[in-house]
Order: structure tokens, then C-alpha cells, then sequence
């Protein structure tokens, strides 16, 4: 019996048949997750090793080459790539498809061990390491910049406002902000000033790490109740930091304010991100893993305005980059593609077979088949 018997007997049941076929395809186009590259779990792995006032020379001679080395003997390494900053030095490691990410990130660790000795001694920190994948790269760049605003009260609405607000978009990963400064009280001490009181530096941190520490004050124990004292001493301001007492000389105390300059700062002054000759605060936005990036970022950029208009009128919110712009020419390329390989077999049917009833039935089937194939994927 031909397989296509049953079909052609019970017409009204394959005609059905072809509707939730088709249906399928088109409630499953609706959910199809896009995006610019496969979701695959790449075995690359980063590591990082910073030398602060260590030259590009420096780094390449003293860090990188010696870590170079070390994981040049990995098993299953496919590329090894580095770069030497001042301060810093990066080795983007690649290894081979078939090698797991977990077996990858104990032997970088392994020949981080093994090559401890060989770096120098005065490092701040060990080298560290970080899995990197392509298909993590942010989709959504904003910029926020402001003509009379600081940047740090700029990145604390940031921070309240809209990557919070952000986050919660359906299809949101993670979001991320770059370029921001952090307040910090700053102190600079007066080495001149120092030295005319017989202080030294160890002196001024001591007194400045003990106002600082923030340790229980104890308790109250009733016959029926006990209170636990409840007080932060921690110092928080600029004038909270310039009258503190460092010592005392011939009777006199000695302020902070005397021996060295405190200002308001920020953690990093060494940190920062510029858009359009600005500073501004960089927020990276990255979809989950199977997430439509088109229906992200639209989703994203729909809440824009609102967003907007929750911030001040001097503050200034740009897009910087769109992943789905290239993605979209390419869904579009590839939409166009599809029309016309219909087209042309039902033309090629046609020029063949000189038969009106096996074209429409090859015009009917194509397209079915197509829509069809979106519910599986």
C-alpha cells in the first residue's frame, strides 16, 4: 500500500492534519530562539595577572612569558594568545571542541601553581582566570552622560533606576555597568607636615584603621531584658576625616586635617568610560541563554522612554551598540531566501511537468513543510 493512501482517502483528516501542522510551525517561528552566534559552552578561558607600576616590557618578561610557558604544555590547547599591558597582562587560552570547560579550568589552575614561584614576589594578587564566551557579548550599549551632574550621582541612578528596572525585562541575562565612580574620601598625606610632627605613614594609617573599625560596643544584661548597643563609629565624611585625631605633641592634638589633604573622591580615579567626549556610565546589557535577542532588545527599547523620563532632565541616555541589527539584516536576508527557493521549485514543477494540479499541490506542500519544520526546531 502506497504511504500516501491513507492521506488521500480521508481527505478531511489530512486537511486537518496540514493545520496543526502549520500551526505548530507558526507558534513555534513565534518562540524560535535568535541570536548572532550558537549558544555553545566555548573552552576558552581568560586569566588576568595584575602588577601595578609594572611597564609593558615588565609584564611581558616577568608575567606573561612565564605563565606562557606553563600553559603551553596543557594538553588539548588549541591557541594561546596574550597581551601586556602596563599592569597587566591578559592570556586568552582556546582549547581544542572536544576538551570540557571543567577539566580546562583545572589545568589552568594546575599550571597557575606551578608557575607561582616563577612570578614575582611582590604580585598584589595570584593571576586569576575567567571563562570567556563569545555568545555572552552584551546585545543592548547604553551610554548615560549628564552636563551638571557628577558621575557618581549618575551611577547611583543608574544603579536605582535603570538596570534595575532593566533586569526585569523578559529575556534579560545580566546587566552590567562600566566607567563608574564610586564616592570615596581620598586622603593625601603631607610627607612635609609628617615629618615636622614626628609621625610617619604606619602612624597615620593605624589611627586611621582604628576610627574605621566598626567592632561590637557590648551589652546591657537586666534581670528580665539585655540590650545590645547598636552604634556605628565609622567615619564618613570629609569633615569627619579632617578633625580626627592622629596623636598628640606637647599637649596639642594633631588632626588629620593638619598632616594631610582630604577631599571627596572616588575609589578609582584611574577608571572611566567617555561617549561622545563625555564622561558617562557604560551599561551592558546580556540576554539569557535561548533568549530571543529581537524580542529583547525590543522589549528593552520599548521601556526606553519610560526610563527616560524617570531621570533628570540633565541627564542623557544614548545607545551605543545594537547586536540586532546585523542579526536582524540576516533574519530578513534569510526570510527572502526562503520565498524565493518556493518560488523557484514551484516554477522548476511547472516547466517539467506542464501540470496546473501537481503545481498547486507542490506550491501547497513546500510551504507546509517549511512552517512545519519551526515547531520542531
Amino acid at each position: 500500500m502506497s504511504p500516501s493512501a491513507p492521506f488521500i482517502r480521508r481527505p478531511v483528516a489530512t486537511s486537518l492534519l496540514m493545520l496543526a501542522i502549520v500551526l505548530a510551525g507558526l507558534v513555534g517561528y513565534k518562540f524560535l530562539p535568535l541570536s548572532a552566534l550558537p549558544q555553545v559552552d566555548f573552552p576558552t578561558i581568560q586569566v588576568q595577572t595584575l602588577y601595578p607600576g609594572a611597564s609593558p616590557e615588565v609584564m611581558a618578561r616577568t608575567v606573561t612569558a612565564p605563565l606562557e610557558r606553563q600553559f603551553g604544555q596543557m594538553a588539548g590547547l588549541a591557541r594561546m594568545s596574550s597581551n601586556s599591558a602596563a599592569g597587566v597582562s591578559v592570556i586568552t587560552l582556546q582549547f581544542s571542541l572536544g576538551q570540557t570547560l571543567d577539566v580546562a579550568e583545572q589545568e589552568v589552575q594546575a599550571a597557575i601553581n606551578a608557575g607561582g614561584s616563577l612570578l614575582p614576589t611582590d604580585l598584589p594578587a595570584p593571576p586569576v582566570y575567567a571563562k570567556v564566551n563569545p555568545a555572552d557579548a552584551p546585545v543592548l550599549t547604553l551610554a548615560i552622560t549628564s552636563d551638571t551632574m557628577p558621575l557618581t550621582e549618575v551611577q547611583n541612578l543608574v544603579n536605582t533606576r535603570l538596570a534595575l528596572k532593566i533586569s526585569q525585562v523578559n529575556g534579560v541575562g545580566l546587566v552590567t555597568l562600566q566607567g563608574g565612580q564610586r564616592p570615596a574620601v581620598r586622603i593625601q598625606a603631607n610627607t612635609e607636615a609628617l615629618a615636622a610632627n614626628g609621625l610617619g605613614l604606619d602612624t597615620l594609617r593605624t589611627a586611621i584603621t582604628n576610627a574605621n573599625a566598626n567592632s561590637a560596643k557590648g551589652s546591657f544584661d537586666g534581670p528580665l531584658r539585655a540590650y545590645t548597643i547598636n552604634a556605628n563609629d565609622q567615619l564618613v565624611t570629609v569633615p569627619d576625616y579632617t578633625n580626627l585625631i592622629v596623636s598628640y605633641r606637647n599637649g596639642a592634638p594633631v588632626r588629620l586635617g593638619d598632616v594631610a589633604k582630604v577631599v571627596d573622591s572616588a575609589e578609582n580615579v584611574k577608571l572611566g568610560a567617555w561617549a561622545n567626549m563625555k564622561p558617562a556610565i557604560i551599561l551592558n546589557v546580556q540576554r539569557q541563554p535561548g533568549a530571543n535577542v529581537i524580542a529583547t532588545v525590543d522589549a528593552i527599547k520599548q521601556r526606553l522612554p519610560e526610563l527616560a523620563a524617570s531621570l533628570p532632565q540633565s541627564v542623557h541616555m544614548d545607545v551605543l551598540s545594537d547586536r540586532t541589527n546585523g542579526i536582524r539584516a540576516s533574519v530578513e536576508h534569510v526570510q527572502i531566501e526562503l520565498v524565493l527557493a518556493v518560488v523557484l521549485v514551484v516554477l522548476v514543477i511547472f516547466a517539467f511537468l506542464h501540470s496546473l494540479r501537481a503545481t498547486v499541490i507542490a506550491s501547497l506542500a513546500v510551504p507546509i513543510s517549511l512552517v512545519g519544520t519551526f515547531g520542531v526546531m
